[in-house]
């Protein structure tokens, strides 16, 4: 059965919107960085966001909700893992999760690995914790990107601690083999390490391509693992604020359990109320997401292949994000701020992301075609 494509909200409604992706500039920018996406909410988040509202229900957060049955749903569906309710448990948001599991499984001046090109905040929370970034990079060939296993593995028996898995990554859209988390959760294991596991992209992997939870890729990797993860990328909820803890094994749970009831009460109760109803009931719309996207992705490559020549574009497994290498183009070190100043376009600067984003962008495709097109023959304009 063919799916339908989901299309975004005409231009004129987006500038209507008050998030940080159409207000942080002017309207003659297109903005194309921060992660949200330009689509209408599944019709049962609307549905029950509409609700709470009129029923007044705008208080606190209980202790027990459907969530953690709600994913355990959604993951068996999705992705064939079997997650246990009684080992979820729910915070603020993804990076509070892992800012607060960091607290929990090392000390100041401990040092965590982290996997550049990387979601920028995996630099930053280190701050927040008092730990100190220990880079391993991706590895690239031909193929695409990939774990540097034996590099982590040094870096775990020189005395790291912890390692943050961005599970897909983010920014190149990969999603790791099964057999390379298997391995990850083995090195770890013998090292005395902890794997926290960043899933929220996981509902965005494409058609056709599987996805393997951390938790779920070998005994091992239950025992030293942490996913944190939300409904917040794939449905667009972040101003919501609902993330969520997995664990798979006695300690790890034990570990979560000891983490303060504060970070639990800071999630929102429409949070929650979002997330559960894009876990029950937004697969139909997820599935029309993914066949846009997937559009999307192809959409772009071939966009740079004409209109930037010379840029290094291949599209990820995952995410609706493209991670793109302009650096044969001579814009310098972050081409980004060219492209928002002479083209019009805003796109997330390539060194944010480490050393390897040197001359690189990213670029949010979850958007429609017309305006992504639009924004790629903007930049190629500079190219000519």
């Amino acid at each position: 059965m063919s799916i339908t494509p989901l299309d975004a909200l005409p231009l004129a409604d987006l500038r209507k919107r008050s998030s940080t992706k159409w207000a942080k500039y002017p309207s003659d920018v297109l903005p194309l960085f921060v992660a949200e996406t330009d689509f209408p909410l599944a019709p049962a988040i609307t549905e029950c966001l509409t609700q709470a509202v009129q029923r007044g229900d705008t208080g606190y957060t209980p202790p027990t909700t459907r969530l953690p049955e709600a994913f355990a749903g959604f993951a068996d569906r999705r992705f064939g893992w079997t997650v246990d309710p009684a080992r979820v448990r729910t915070t603020c948001d993804v990076m509070m999760g892992i800012a607060e599991l960091l607290r929990a499984v090392t000390e100041p001046g401990d040092r965590v690995i982290v996997t550049p090109p990387v979601y920028p905040p995996f630099f930053a929370v280190n701050e927040e914790s008092r730990t100190e970034v220990e880079v391993v990079p991706l590895q690239q060939d031909d193929a695409g990107w990939s774990l540097d296993l034996a590099g982590i593995e040094a870096a775990f028996a020189g005395g790291a601690k912890a390692m943050l898995l961005c599970n897909p990554h983010n920014p190149t859209g990969t999603v790791h083999a099964r057999e390379t988390l298997a391995e990850l959760g083995r090195i770890a294991h013998r090292h005395g390490g902890w794997i926290i596991s960043d899933e929220i992209h996981a509902p965005l992997t494409m058609p056709g391509v599987t996805f393997t939870p951390f938790l779920d890729a070998g005994p091992e990797a239950a025992e030293v693992g942490f996913a944190v993860t939300s409904a917040s990328k794939a449905f667009n909820l972040a101003g919501l604020k609902c993330a969520f803890v997995v664990t798979a094994a006695a300690e790890p749970a034990r570990i979560v359990a000891a983490i303060p009831d504060e970070v639990e009460w800071r999630t929102s109760l429409f949070g929650i109320f979002a997330n559960v109803a894009a876990f029950e009931e937004g697969d139909a719309w997820l599935d029309s997401l993914l066949a846009r996207l997937d559009l999307n992705r192809r959409l772009l490559r071939d966009l740079l292949a004409e209109h930037v020549p010379g840029a290094r574009y291949l599209p990820g497994d995952a995410g609706y994000l493209g991670w793109v290498d302009v650096s044969a183009l001579g814009w310098g070190d972050n081409p980004a701020a060219r492209i928002l100043r002479e083209a019009k376009v805003a796109v997330n600067p390539g060194p944010t992301f480490g050393e390897p984003g040197r001359g690189h962008i990213r670029i949010n495709y979850g958007t429609s075609p017309e305006i992504l097109t639009e924004a790629v023959q903007r930049i190629g304009a500079l190219v000519r």
